[in-house]
C-alpha cells in the first residue's frame, strides 16, 4: 500500500499537545529528560552558534540547547501546531529564541544563515518526497561546514525486534514512521551533497543522533 502524508502522525494537537512533555516522560518510563539533555550535549554547540530547529515543538529541546549557545547565540524554531507554538513562546521565552509558523516540507527562504538544523523526532512523519525537501530545506540554510543533526529512529528491523518495540513502531507510532527506519540515511544524505558523518547510539540502538557536516 503506498504510503501518504495524511496517515503521518507528525502534527501533534489537542490534549496530546497540550501535555506532550509529560507523555514523553511516561512513555519512556522516565528516562526522556536524561536522554535528550545527552543528545543535546553530543551536539557540541558553541556559544555564538545560530540553529534551525525544525519542529521545534514545545521548545523543551531548545531550551537545552541555549545553555551551549549562550546570550550570543540564536535559535529560531519552526513549526505550524497552535498548541506547540504557544508551549514553546511559554518555555523558551527569551530575546535569542523565536518560534515561526512555518511548514517544514515547503521550500524555506534561509540560506547559509545557520551552523546547525536540527530535526528531532520529525522527519520519520514525512512520506518520502517531502523528507527528501526538507533535507533540500537543511542544506540551503546552512553555513558552508554547518551540519545537520537528525535525531531520530536508528535503522533496524523491526520484524526481528521484540515485542514491545514491534508494537509500539506499528499500532502506536506514526504509520509512516517504519518506512524511515528501514532506509538507509546515510546513503540518502551523500547523495545530496553530505559529508562527514557521526553517529551516537540511544535506548539500545532504536534511536540514534546523525549529524552530517555540509
Amino acid at each position: 500500500m503506498k504510503l501518504t502524508q495524511e496517515q503521518s502522525k507528525v502534527e501533534v494537537k489537542g490534549m496530546e499537545a497540550k501535555f506532550y512533555d509529560l507523555l514523553m516522560n511516561i512513555i519512556t518510563l522516565g528516562t526522556y529528560p536524561f536522554f535528550i539533555r545527552k543528545a543535546i550535549k553530543a551536539l557540541n554547540l558553541k556559544p555564538g552558534d545560530r540553529v534551525l530547529d525544525m519542529g521545534a515543538g514545545t521548545g523543551r529541546n531548545d531550551c537545552l540547547i541555549l545553555k551551549q549557545i549562550k546570550d550570543k547565540g540564536e535559535i529560531i524554531g519552526l513549526d505550524i501546531g497552535e498548541e506547540m507554538i504557544k508551549k514553546f513562546k511559554k518555555n523558551c521565552s527569551v530575546g535569542n529564541a523565536t518560534i515561526i509558523n512555518k511548514k517544514i516540507d515547503e521550500p524555506l527562504n534561509f540560506k547559509e544563515e545557520f551552523d546547525l538544523v536540527f530535526i528531532s523526532f520529525v522527519l520519520h512523519g514525512f512520506i518520502q518526497e517531502k523528507r527528501e525537501i526538507i533535507i533540500k530545506n537543511s542544506f540551503k540554510a546552512l553555513k558552508k561546514g554547518g551540519r545537520l543533526a537528525i535525531l531520530d529512529y536508528n535503522e533496524f528491523n523491526v520484524e526481528d525486534s521484540s515485542f514491545l518495540v514491534k508494537y509500539a513502531i506499528r499500532k502506536l507510532e506514526c504509520p509512516l514512521a517504519e518506512d524511515f527506519i528501514l532506509r538507509d540515511w546515510k546513503k540518502i544524505l551523500k547523495e545530496h551533497g553530505w559529508t562527514s558523518f557521526s553517529k551516537s547510539y540511544y535506548y539500545k540502538k532504536k534511536v540514534r543522533l546523525l549529524i552530517a557536516k555540509k
